[in-house]
Formats: C-alpha cells, structure tokens, sequence
C-alpha cells in the first residue's frame, strides 16, 4: 500500500515581510522547505512526494531536493492561485495505484514522525480523512463586525494543523469540487459528507506566517 506526500509549498508569505516566497525563507540558514522535506523523506511512513512549488521557483525546489538527497520525490510542479488549487495539481502527479495521500504545508516545518503515524492508522478502520487538531485555551466568539453574535463551547472546537490524511480516491473526487475558498482538504472531504476523524496533533506544528513565527520555530530548532 504505497502512501503519498503532498507538500504544499507555493504559499507566497507576504507576512514575512521576505523578498522571496514563504517556502524558501531562511530558516536556520537554510530554505524553510527544506525543513519539513527532510523529516518526509526520512519518515518509513512516507513512500513517495510532489512538491507544489511557487511559479518560477519550481528549479530551485528541484535543486533543493538534490542536494539533500530527497529521493522520494517524484516531481515539483507549480502551484495554484490558492492552497487548494496547489494540491489539486499535485495530485495530478500522484499515481493512480496510490491508496493514501497525505498533505503537508510547508509552512509547519517542524514535522514530528509520530504525528504522520497518527493520522494514517485510522485510514484502515474506515474513516475517509483524519487530522491533527488542538484543544482551543481561548474563549472563542462569534462576531459580525464589531459586535458579539455568541460565545462558542470550547469543548466542541479544535485548531487543525496538518498533515492531513486521506484515501486517495476520496480526496480525488472531493478537489474536483470548487476548491478555491477552501481553508484545508479536509474541510472539501466534508462537503461531500465524508468521515473524517480528528488525532492528537502537536504544538511543535506551528504554522510559520510571520517574522515571529519564524523566530519561534528557529529557536526550537537550535539544540539545548
């Protein structure tokens, strides 16, 4: 049962504040892509990857791959206008035969191999999709405008991260679906009225999408 890695890459990072997309900020003194490829291409879980890189940056994502040996990696191709867009061209890429597709962002470099694991398993006792999520430390509210509509139960909700899997049929057919408001693929399996279950996902999954988060993530990486 071959597993494919889709890794989302073509996010273009204007938070950042860099001259350059998200993908290949400097982290730790390296492209911040090469973070979250390395930890895919060394996990046992993982048999092969398509990278959606940004328009005109597909090269330096190809390069990339080399120099650290990610053999698994079995093509780059451009991304989309959104996220989703991005993963529906690289499923183009996947193959046929493939039976479970995970999908990764690139911007959560810091991918714990034990997390993969959790949310595969579920994928072969029923279940379409499975995700990593949080318990909420917040109150959250719902507002329109300025003003306070309800006060949400925080038992209820749960902050998703990736990476985010799927049987590959299922998730084919759900980005056939118009995918462009889609905050994540799982949310498109949804629609459809798929099963998709929630794992225990992990803080070190932080979605890098400011100079802070960067900060914070390189400090983690540094060794204590």
């Amino acid at each position: 049962m071959s597993v494919w890695a889709v890794l989302a890459a073509a996010g273009r990072g204007e938070r950042l504040g860099s001259d350059r997309p998200k993908a290949f900020a400097r982290l730790g003194g390296r492209p911040l892509l090469a973070e979250s490829l390395e930890r895919l291409e060394g996990s046992d879980w993982i048999d092969f990857i398509v990278i959606a890189a940004p328009a005109e940056w597909e090269e330096p994502a190809i390069l990339l791959a080399e120099e650290l040996g990610a053999g698994k990696v079995s093509s780059v191709v451009t991304g989309g206008a959104s996220r989703s867009e991005s993963v529906r061209e690289a499923m183009a890429e996947v193959a046929d035969d493939a039976a479970v597709v995970l999908v990764h962002d690139a911007a959560r470099p810091l991918l714990p191999d034990e997390v993969i694991e959790r949310v595969l398993a579920p994928l072969s006792e029923g279940w379409d999709g499975v995700v990593p999520g949080l318990p909420l430390s917040d109150t959250v509210k719902r507002v329109e405008g300025d003003r306070v509509v309800e006060t949400l139960s925080r038992g209820e909700l749960a902050a998703v991260q990736t990476p985010q899997a799927f049987l590959t049929s299922i998730l084919r057919e759900a980005l056939r679906d118009d995918v462009a408001d889609a905050s994540d693929c799982a949310s498109l399996v949804e629609a459809r009225g798929g099963r998709v279950k929630v794992v225990e996902g992990d803080r070190r999954l932080l979605k890098v999408t400011s100079p802070e988060d960067l900060a914070v993530v390189e400090a983690w990486l540094e060794p204590s």
